[in-house]
């Protein structure tokens, strides 16, 4: 549940641009012990003033940052956070699941954690399409079938040691290499990121009218979130897990986060 607050929405608008802490905690391989990257947000003190005519400037292809007014430096954030395409995918394993990469396995992770699951995942030193990759037992031939044996890992991790998936909320997510591709299997949500799948989500923003200005509604996470906890955020938001589409999961959040009911959500 978030507690929701009308902003103005003038013709300049005022931000305060949440920024990435650049300093990185490695605990070896995905949370725990494991290696992961965190990063701890703090908001800038200044605010910006920035007009509609550069929203629309900034989404020009050929838009190029020049002064300090813009969003050059949350730009560079979304940079630094996509930097492992070619800085640190070395430490990473490509999962492949029917000859298509679905995610990448931190070496710690895997190492410290699911090498001794050898009935479930498969190390393949080399391979001539992949190279090295994590795969899973081919006796282990459909969906369901993977989706209940890996659920067995993540709850035995989980039990074995309580900070390593924090957040278990019995809430799967699909495993395939594109949106519209049918699912591989799925995979707890709070495991997600220890094993680098594509996730998806929705977004909502609302606008209100009070005597000819425009308000943006703003939302505020509740103090008891497991992430980003008292932290605003969009009127309504939410992962999309697997088997439902992204109006139903949007009416859904709609009703959880906001306490917009049907009869306003269904239009």
């Amino acid at each position: 549940m978030m507690v929701i607050n009308p902003h103005p929405f003038p013709n300049r608008i005022r931000f305060s641009l949440p920024l990435l802490n650049r300093s990185i905690t490695t605990r070896g391989g995905g949370g725990g012990k494991s290696s992961c990257s965190a990063f701890n947000c703090r908001s800038v003190s200044s605010l910006i003033s920035f007009t509609w005519d550069d929203v629309v400037q900034a989404s020009q292809p050929d838009y190029a940052p020049n002064d300090s007014s813009d969003l050059s430096g949350f730009f560079e954030n979304i940079k630094y956070c996509n930097r492992g395409s070619s800085e640190i995918k070395s430490e990473f394993i490509p999962l492949v699941i029917e000859d298509q990469i679905v995610g990448y396995i931190h070496n710690g992770f895997f190492d410290d954690y699911l090498r001794r699951f050898k009935d479930v995942f498969v190390f393949v030193p080399s391979d001539s399409r992949f190279g090295t990759n994590v795969t899973l037992n081919k006796t282990l031939s459909t969906p369901e079938e993977r989706t209940r044996v890996v659920g067995r890992v993540i709850k035995s991790l989980a039990e074995e040691e309580k900070e390593l998936i924090p957040g278990i909320r019995n809430e799967l997510y699909p495993v395939k290499p594109s949106f519209g591709s049918p699912p591989y299997f799925s995979l707890e949500r709070a495991a997600a990121p220890y094993f680098g799948i594509k996730a998806y989500g929705v977004q909502m923003n609302g606008f209100v009218e009070r005597d000819g200005k425009k308000f943006l509604w703003i939302g505020k996470r509740s103090p008891m979130k497991q992430t980003f906890p008292g932290m605003l955020d969009n009127l309504v938001a939410g992962g999309l897990p697997h088997g439902m589409s992204c109006d139903a999961n949007l009416i859904k959040e709609c009703e959880e986060e906001a306490g917009i009911p049907l009869s306003l959500s269904n239009q």
